[in-house]
């Protein structure tokens, strides 16, 4: 039995589940827009564990998302989880914050999924999936514009999720895109965080570092 600890910090969505063997038993969640990770995180990563009537000895590993996302909001994730698995000798997993997003929409008939995330002015964090959930384009960061994303949309139906969508929506008019704005959540981690666990695809606790886009950052700053 694998007890895993999921933490979701990558957008303004304060998310704490766990899961045992991939099927959360608790989910404790807060969006602010003011950014509640540092105050809210250890809190509701503390009720869960009472609520499930766990410990921390009970856990078997600890998720956190990875990226892309809020640089602030990660280094917060990343550093709880690797302090608790430093702390109780546990292994550390990283799950995509896209793909995570991306699972919110399996139970759709969609031939591609296209998590967006809310980067800044009219650019997004993106990577594209096909109906299986399987990657089939890297993750990017990039700017909007219309006729992005046309090579998907001329093959079929095109789904964009994320909180990014609305700005894509503005401007992506080709019918076959639709579009749900919403946010990653530890939910959509406990599948993908056992997965991982099984084949013991583990992150090295003392070096391991979000995934954060950083040379897209400092290249729209030069422009400005």
């Amino acid at each position: 039995m694998a007890l895993i600890l999921n933490l979701e910090t990558a957008t303004t969505n304060c998310s704490v589940s766990i899961a045992k063997d991939g099927k959360i038993i608790l989910q404790k969640e807060d969006n602010s827009l003011n950014y509640s990770h540092s105050e809210k995180l250890h809190i509701f990563i503390q009720e869960a564990l009472q609520e499930a009537s766990l410990s921390f000895s009970d856990l078997s590993a600890v998720a956190v998302s990875k990226g892309p996302g809020s640089y602030t909001g990660l280094r917060i994730g990343v550093s709880a989880a690797k302090g608790l698995c430093y702390a109780l000798d546990i292994p550390l997993i990283s799950v995509s914050t896209l793909e995570s997003l991306a699972n919110q929409a399996t139970q759709n008939t969609y031939n591609f999924i296209i998590p967006v995330l809310d980067a800044r002015r009219m650019e997004v964090y993106s990577a594209v999936f096909n109906s299986k959930g399987q990657q089939i384009r890297d993750t990017k960061a990039e700017i909007i514009e219309e006729g992005h994303f046309m090579e998907y949309a001329e093959q079929g139906s095109v789904l964009l999720i994320g909180d990014g969508a609305e700005k894509c929506k503005g401007i992506l008019k080709n019918p076959n895109f639709s579009f749900i704005t919403t946010l990653p959540t530890a939910l959509e981690m406990g599948e993908l965080s056992n997965k991982k666990f099984k084949i013991g695809d583990f992150e090295n606790v003392a070096y391991f570092e979000p995934y954060y886009l950083k040379d897209f950052i400092l290249q729209t700053k030069k422009k400005s």
